[in-house]
């Protein structure tokens, strides 16, 4: 959905909007406005899903040693992207930036810029055809799938209904990684959700025409890292993976309802068969 189109609420502009920056558009602050009603935490659990995503991402570069990175479902430019965090930690870090958002893609451009010694590309694609993202000659120009990938999908398997078989499509994206690539992933849960609450929510979700999902942690794990070895400590509440302090105090797992966790793609990691 290009930005002249603002009539109807838009995923990316709407996450936009509850991590408080400036793409968005009355169509969005109202959709937002709404779903508060029924979801008053949902700006604490997007912002400790983008601090976990940003965590995560210098955990990899910082002590993992990886170098490439390939954000499927970016969304919008905010605060500590991928690329800045990476390139902190080590400047020659690559990033590929993907979203099916040509609006999203358009706002990279203009708004992101590489370290001299890095590289950064966009990719305008969409995760339900992974195959053609692995073949876009932006990505295969980036990144070199001779050495290990980190894989981020950050809040974006929520948008994938189990009929659309999201396992089958992390799959396909790790089998193109070699051994010693890692997933970062994220996903909404109604674990900690009073069940009328979810409820409610979900409602304005199909009021608004968002396909989502929510799902539990065993659902998740089996979605995402199935075939990965957890790195610790494992999957949790986004906001207990790896937190920068161990003292000061955490959002309850109920006013987060985000899960995440980092996989690493071991050596025997074989295909789908």
């Amino acid at each position: 959905m290009r930005d002249s189109d603002t009539s109807k609420a838009q995923p990316a502009r709407m996450y936009d909007y509850l991590l408080g920056g400036k793409n968005h558009f009355e169509s969005d602050r109202q959709a937002m406005s709404d779903m508060l009603y029924s979801l008053p935490n949902a700006r604490t659990a997007v912002r400790e899903n983008r601090a976990f995503l940003g965590r995560a991402v210098r955990y990899l570069a910082a002590e993992a040693g990886i170098r490439q990175f390939l954000d499927i479902g970016a969304g919008l430019p905010a605060e500590s992207n991928v690329h800045e965090v990476a390139q902190a930690a080590a400047p020659d870090s690559r990033v590929v930036y993907v979203d099916n958002d040509p609006a999203v893609i358009a706002h990279a451009r203009a708004e992101l810029t590489s370290h001299p010694d890095g590289r950064v590309a966009y990719v305008e694609a969409d995760l339900h055809d992974p195959a053609a993202i692995l073949r876009d000659p932006a990505v295969r120009a980036t990144l070199q799938f001779t050495r290990p990938v980190a894989l981020l999908l950050g809040a974006v398997l929520d948008y994938f209904l189990d009929e659309d078989d999201p396992a089958a499509i992390v799959g396909t994206l790790l089998d193109a990684l070699p051994p010693g690539s890692y997933l970062v992933a994220s996903q909404t849960t109604a674990d900690f959700t009073d069940p009328q609450v979810a409820a409610e929510g979900a409602a304005k979700r199909e009021k608004l025409g968002l396909r989502f999902q929510c799902r539990s942690a065993e659902e998740f794990a089996d979605v995402a890292f199935a075939r990965l070895e957890l790195i610790p400590p494992g999957l949790v509440p986004v906001s207990e993976w790896r937190p920068e302090s161990e003292t000061d105090p955490r959002p309850l797992p109920a006013e987060v309802a985000f899960y995440g966790a980092v996989g690493r793609k071991p050596a025997a990691c074989g295909g789908r068969g």
